[in-house]
């Protein structure tokens, strides 16, 4: 049976800063009918907005995009595809979600759905944003959490001593934010009539990545593959930064950003709850 499901806005919300293994794939395909995917958010989503705002952190320069095709920087914070294009390509829609304000955009593009990110972007009331996507027609929309801020590498540099463990105080700061997001939910979702909003836990998911990282074929949780794995990013992770030999093996690309694979991992755990929650 097909489910017409129409437009997804994927909503990143974050509070701070800011598969090797093929396991749990779904052919949603089969059983769902997407139309658009529109990602509004941060860096984690930003697909090259970056590159044409004067105000965000960038990421159009190598090594940045490096194992994307041909190569090429595009201004998205990965070492390839990331969390908007998994998802994009998942959901049948495409395997590229482009950004807004790409100049080479076609008219095709807008029709099945871009990403409005921008690097270093802040956050406003959600419940004002969701009246304003509801209005312009938005009826499926997937919240994101915070992650779990205090086990990115540039954290554990800075506060996780000689061990590099995960700062915890940050960890508990983003996981409260995350459980009053939930409870407002339901709240916001019954203002808004014949609509879905969906909770998308990106915090447990990537602590249970980084608790059994042999699980999903990585071997490095505690730092990124670009530079030293420290404290490189944006212009600090360069083309003249020394880069991992295999970033398969690794689920940061940065000190912040998920790697390609990371991203992959990610989506391919929460791809079929997200769905049975907007259906």
């Amino acid at each position: 049976m097909l489910h017409l499901v129409d437009k997804i806005i994927l909503f990143f919300i974050n509070v701070m800063f800011y598969l090797s293994s093929s396991e749990g794939k779904t052919n949603l395909q089969e059983i769902v009918s997407v139309s658009a995917v529109l990602a509004f958010g941060d860096s984690f989503v930003d697909q090259g907005n970056n590159n044409y705002d004067a105000n965000s952190g960038k990421a159009n320069y190598a090594p940045y995009g490096k194992d994307l095709v041909g190569g090429i920087p595009t201004g998205r914070f990965s070492n390839g595809k990331t969390l908007p294009d998994f998802f994009a390509e998942g959901l049948g829609v495409k395997a590229y979600l482009p950004a807004y304000l790409n100049p080479f955009l076609q008219d095709d593009d807008l029709l099945t759905g871009v990403s409005f990110a921008s690097g270093g972007s802040g956050y406003d009331p959600i419940t004002n944003k969701f009246m304003e996507l509801y209005n312009l027609g938005a009826r499926r929309i997937a919240v994101f959490s915070a992650p779990p801020v205090g086990c990115s590498p540039a954290q554990r540099t800075l506060f996780g001593g000689i061990l590099r463990m995960c700062a915890e105080k940050l960890n508990e700061a983003a996981h409260l934010y995350n459980t009053i997001l939930k409870q407002q939910l339901p709240t916001i979702a019954s203002r808004l009539p014949h609509s879905r909003v969906a909770f998308v836990d990106f915090y447990n998911p990537l602590i249970h990545i980084i608790d059994n990282p042999k699980k999903y074929g990585l071997e490095v949780v505690n730092r990124s593959c670009c530079g030293t794995g420290l404290i490189e990013v944006n212009y600090m992770c360069i083309k003249h930064s020394r880069t991992c030999q295999d970033d398969s093996k690794f689920l940061f690309w940065d000190n912040i950003h998920l790697s390609e694979i990371g991203c992959n991992i990610f989506v391919n755990q929460s791809l079929p709850g997200l769905m049975d929650s907007l259906l």
